[in-house]
């Protein structure tokens, strides 16, 4: 793949030219230029629809270019099928795909970001050449501004920011979209740290404070979407206890994306326990209606199909009462 000068990269080089070139004292430099635009998936009208994006949920699919995600590792690894698969969850119904190449199962251990690069940006690069909005899942930010100069329109972070000091720089820079997931370590070690002793209080104070953070470092407030983070130093109930409280983290006053798809948590609920968690769809979907009636900018998830079912039938449902 052709190897693009990131836009650090390239402001870097600027910056050398400019100072080679000066023949006075050095001056201060101030930035005129206008903040880069937010995309409209994240804040405008649904590309297939006439009504204005906050009243439709947007449906995320996932795309997992990895060999271990929990569960479709190494189904789609290869650069064909990882394009093909994202063009069967666009043709099942996804706004997004997010594209992803570090598994955050529960264990995970982290891989070199050169090899996470390798899985995802020739995939990016040519989903955004067919046209595909495209969300890319890291938290490294180096690979955040790679897929965004490809064309990627948003950043999802698992660890809204905090694994990489970088990250809200690029993020603040390119403009893109930034899901801010609510976290508390990398997933080798973050059971540990699911102890709460009000899960919803805690999570919401969490997302809360680390929003503020980023807008400190001048990521601008319409480029954020909050992520309450099921399964993410969560245990069993508490998941269920973030959802019945999602008011609560709406009330923070910016989009929230619900991401239950297939998650441990749901094992045994409208499917038999201990089945494989492709067969957790139609509890993955029951949730994108209950969210999507609760007002959420998106969900996240493995299989578009019967989350878009059940979300076209609360549209029309909605619209006949319109």
């Amino acid at each position: 793949m052709t190897d693009l000068p990131t836009r650090r990269s390239r402001r870097l080089a600027e910056v050398s030219q400019a100072r080679e070139a000066a023949a006075g004292p050095p001056t201060v430099a101030i930035d005129l230029r206008a903040p880069a635009p937010v995309p409209e998936i994240v804040t405008g009208r649904r590309r297939d629809r006439d009504l204005p994006a906050e009243d439709r949920t947007r449906v995320m699919g996932i795309l997992n270019v990895t060999p271990d995600s929990f569960s479709d590792g190494g189904l789609h690894q290869a650069y064909d099928q990882a394009v093909e698969h994202a063009r069967a969850l666009v043709e099942a119904g996804a706004d997004i795909v997010d594209v992803g190449g570090e598994s955050t199962r529960p264990g995970a251990e982290r891989v070199p970001v050169e090899v996470e690069q390798e899985r995802v940006l020739p995939v990016v690069q040519q989903l955004v050449a067919e046209g595909i909005a495209v969300s890319v899942d890291t938290m490294n930010a180096a690979t955040a501004e790679r897929a965004v100069d490809l064309g990627a329109a948003i950043v999802n972070d698992v660890s809204g920011g905090l694994a990489d000091p970088h990250m809200a720089d690029v993020v603040k820079d390119t403009g893109a979209g930034f899901v801010v997931m609510h976290w508390r370590g990398h997933s080798d070690r973050m059971f540990r740290n699911a102890e709460y002793a009000h899960a919803v209080d805690e999570v919401r104070r969490e997302v809360e404070m680390r929003v503020a953070e980023l807008i400190v470092l001048g990521v601008r407030e319409e480029q954020i979407v909050i992520d309450p983070g099921l399964g993410f130093a969560k245990q069993g109930v508490q998941n269920w206890e973030i959802l019945a409280g999602y008011e609560r983290f709406a009330s923070i006053g910016l989009p929230v994306l619900v991401a239950a798809s297939r998650k441990r948590f749901l094992d045994g609920v409208g499917s038999a326990a201990g089945a494989p968690p492709k067969d957790r769809d139609l509890a993955t979907a029951a949730i994108s209606l209950l969210s999507a009636e609760r007002g959420a900018w998106g969900v996240r998830v493995h299989d578009p199909a019967p989350t878009r079912a059940v979300l076209d039938v609360w549209d029309a449902w909605r619209a006949a009462r319109s």
